[in-house]
């Protein structure tokens, strides 16, 4: 009688989904109680857009590292010790304002040092659950899984608003920073006791759930843990790498306006109240959260029929026009809640395709995707970094629909990057071809990607 397969692979992806709402809470709740730390401590708004930047360099700076951390030691440890350190840093930020850095740094030196240190730590998440992704999904399922771990994040996105809002009303604005840090020190030891670098290191994972994971398999480097390094010369030639990680950039830099600015900009500009724009400041995440496994399942399916050319490439192209006019549309309308309707929906289709992005990383280098992620989310991430600053210095300058346009502006560039992706031919890295078979036989050392 034939088993059935095991469905850890998406145990696993269900705990990184919980890691990355994790994740988005300790990025995002600044921005909410920023509407408390600026008069409590006379900060500016372009000063506050600096402590905001902060996060995002170390976030960006640290990419690289985190994946190729990654791919040589395995996520597990590397993930588990990222989270840990993020979220120790985040229970910190509490007193970031009044503990001894002040007095080297002033205020806002301080918060810039804590925001800068958990971004650091976060660097290590995503490029590592793309490396979860590869090593543990099957080749079908890449798209779905990535899909699912965005989703994570944009939920994550969705609850802080109302979440902070209500914790910052009942118990303070430092009460929220605490509780997030405790729960992300226990998170940190959940995934290390549960994740696993291979699924042949797992309890829970049967031989029929192994096969599946490992039907298809074309090569068998000796990436975790084995001798070969990052094959950096060989992938910084490939001119599809610099295009998908330029139009990463122009959806890095538009996201973090979202994120660090939306709440903002409904209370200060639109005019609604604290609770109504806490809660009107969700729908750009809820929005996304709900469309990015749709984007990574349509990706995968659009793959198998017609190719990874129009499953990965066509759908972000498509998307990042979509948001582009969206985005245009919301800036320009009067109506503030068509307005809302509009900007929460362009960057619903900026999420709609993110699992392509990541999905494309892996069939490009699988072998190496953690260092090949972390380079797209480094230029991703340094965008972002911009982002919060330049955003406040264009609305005060040439007002707020002015910012919006450039955010336009750059989906409409971004879009046509995808032009110059072929994920179908992948990178050629030298490895030698092996069978499902073979592969069996690999030592402990080596990696089956």
């Amino acid at each position: 009688m034939k088993t059935s397969p095991t469905h850890t692979r998406w145990l696993i992806v269900t705990l990184i989904f919980c890691i990355g709402v994790l994740m988005f809470i300790d990025r995002v709740n600044i921005a909410i109680a920023a509407k408390y730390i600026m008069p409590e401590y006379g900060l500016s708004d372009v000063q506050m857009g600096w402590i905001f930047s902060a996060f995002v360099f170390g976030y960006a700076v640290l990419q690289i590292p985190g994946g190729t951390l990654g791919d040589k030691f395995g996520p597990r440890r590397v993930l588990a010790g990222a989270i840990f350190w993020w979220s120790a840093f985040t229970a910190v930020t509490a007193v970031a304002g009044d503990w001894l850095l002040t007095s080297l740094t002033g205020v806002m030196g301080s918060f810039i040092v804590v925001r800068a240190l958990i971004g650091v730590g976060e660097a290590a998440g995503p490029p590592n659950y793309n490396r979860v992704v590869a090593n543990w999904m099957a080749p079908g399922e890449h798209g779905l899984a990535l899909g699912i771990a965005t989703s994570g994040s944009a939920l994550g996105a969705a609850l802080t608003p109302p979440l902070i809002v209500w914790i910052m009303l009942t118990f303070g604005w430092r009460a929220a920073f605490y509780l997030a840090g405790a729960v992300g020190m226990l998170v940190a030891l959940l995934s290390y006791w549960f994740i696993t670098n291979r699924p042949e290191e797992h309890s829970w994972v049967n031989e029929a759930e192994r096969s599946l994971i490992t039907s298809g398999v074309a090569s068998a480097p000796k990436a975790q843990g084995g001798a070969r390094g990052t094959p950096w010369r060989l992938l910084l030639k490939r001119p599809d790498l610099w295009c998908l990680t330029l139009s990463y950039c122009t959806l890095g830099y538009i996201g973090y306006i979202y994120f660090s600015w939306f709440y903002l900009y409904l209370v200060n500009v639109q005019g609604f109240s604290l609770v109504s724009g806490g809660w009107l400041s969700t729908a750009p995440f809820f929005i996304s959260a709900a469309v990015a496994p749709l984007g990574g399942w349509l990706s995968d399916t659009l793959s198998r029929r017609y190719g990874k050319r129009v499953g990965r490439c066509g759908i972000g192209l498509s998307c990042s026009l979509i948001a582009s006019g969206l985005i245009y549309s919301g800036a320009a309308t009067s109506d503030p809640y068509l307005s809302v309707i509009l900007l929460s929906l362009g960057e619903g289709a900026l999420f709609l395709s993110v699992a392509a992005y990541w999905a494309t990383t892996i069939d490009l280098a699988k072998p190496h995707a953690g260092a090949v992620s972390g380079l797209m989310n480094m230029g991703g991430n340094l965008a972002g970094t911009v982002s919060p600053t330049l955003t406040p210095y264009l609305a005060q300058n040439f007002g707020w629909n002015s910012a919006w346009y450039v955010a336009a502006a750059l989906a409409f560039i971004g879009a046509f990057f995808w032009l110059g992706i072929h994920p179908e031919r992948g990178i050629d890295l030298g490895e030698e071809p092996v069978t499902t078979a073979s592969a069996e036989a690999l030592l402990p050392g080596e990696e089956l990607s």
